[in-house]
């Protein structure tokens, strides 16, 4: 196997600049159409903690912009996918498809994945601090 190193950065950067930016619009639309505590209501509604709305939205918006910049950018995946773990949770009874009513699960898995994407081949090039994961560093195969 042989993979092309110019390409695994610009990948890479690709992916990190695209996740951030998910995050971050994720973060947005909570606060733009529902506010904290429309936000704090829904997760109340749904047996979570209401408290936790501020938290969730300052880790979501904080977190996208950490990615973006690249700084920690693949610990900052990591530490985001509790909260795509509970969105996985929240949508699976409302099917596979994203674009069942109420949203299905299918988007909240295909984050968590990129997400340890990310973590693994890490954030690509114009990175501010970007660091390995120290249990899974990947070397790409020579030849």
């Amino acid at each position: 196997m042989s993979i092309d190193p110019r390409g695994l950065a610009a990948g890479a950067t690709i992916l990190r600049l695209t996740l951030g930016a998910m995050w971050v619009s994720h973060a947005w639309f909570k606060i733009s159409a529902f506010g904290v505590a429309g936000f704090a209501g829904w997760l109340g509604s749904l047996g979570l903690p209401g408290f936790m709305a501020g938290p969730v939205i300052a880790l979501e918006l904080i977190g996208g912009v950490l990615i973006l910049a690249g700084l920690y950018g693949r610990y900052v995946s990591v530490a985001l996918l509790p909260i795509l773990a509970v969105a996985t949770w929240v949508h699976i009874p409302n099917g596979l498809i994203f674009s069942n009513a109420n949203g299905g699960w299918e988007y909240p898995v295909f984050l968590m994945i990129v997400s340890v994407v990310h973590a693994l081949i890490g954030d690509g090039v114009l990175a501010l601090r970007s660091r390995p994961l120290p249990f899974a560093t990947l070397r790409p195969a020579q030849g």
